[in-house]
């Protein structure tokens, strides 16, 4: 299912379709696994200052049953948060990334209601794409992954890169709408729009379920 397209941003979309963007669908391949971006406290949690956007609380309530039924059919789930200890930082144009997204800190720790421990691939990212120079892509090559479902926050931002770069690796890249937010509507539909006629296909919760319902049971991970 695509994101509904708003009027005044019709005649883009037009000419962009007129050229060839959108014209194929990703599809999904034999092999799933998901990437969760950025579900950490300092993002979900209204107590902090990135935190409390309607669209991202949304995206990690909407996550929480996919990951369950991804854990249940033994897919491995690969979930990220950001934290630094100061001058191992990029040089980010928002200071709460800087100033408050430490090592250790409160607002590092992954959302409650999508982590689980014990069975997800848990990393540590210090730029905005979850491949970027971590243990991502090998995790989900070694687990024969050739489509990765991404969810995460924000769809403008860490998403985003992460879908660039899920494509660049070669894999089959699916972005759950719903399972995505961002801290306003414009840049997340904005985004998604863009994504979904050049590198994945834009789908929804329920599509991720029932292709995941679908597969046969693997061994575990």
């Amino acid at each position: 299912m695509n994101v509904l397209v708003k009027p005044e941003r019709a005649i883009a979309m037009d000419d962009y379709a007129k050229r060839g963007y959108g014209g194929r669908s990703v599809g999904f391949g034999e092999r799933i696994g998901v990437a969760v971006v950025d579900f950490q406290l300092g993002f979900t949690d209204p107590r902090f200052p990135l935190g409390g956007a309607a669209l991202t609380d949304r995206a990690v309530c909407n996550t929480a049953p996919l990951l369950a039924a991804a854990r249940a059919a033994r897919l491995p789930v690969v979930s990220c948060y950001t934290a630094y200890a100061g001058g191992d930082a990029p040089h980010w144009k928002v200071p709460p990334v800087l100033d408050e997204l430490r090592h250790g800190s409160e607002q590092a720790r992954l959302d409650p209601r999508i982590a689980d421990s014990d069975y997800d691939y848990i990393l540590c990212k210090s730029a905005p794409s979850i491949f970027f120079q971590t243990a991502a892509a090998p995790i989900f090559i070694r687990n024969r992954c050739d489509t990765i479902i991404i969810t995460g926050c924000t769809t403008s931002g860490c998403v985003r890169a992460s879908v660039i770069d899920a494509f660049s690796f070669g894999f089959r890249v699916i972005v759950p709408e719903d399972c995505v937010g961002d801290v306003a509507e414009g840049p997340h539909v904005a985004n998604l729009q863009d994504v979904g006629r050049r590198y994945a296909d834009v789908v929804d919760l329920r599509a991720c379920l029932q292709q995941i319902a679908g597969l046969p049971r693997p061994e575990a991970i």
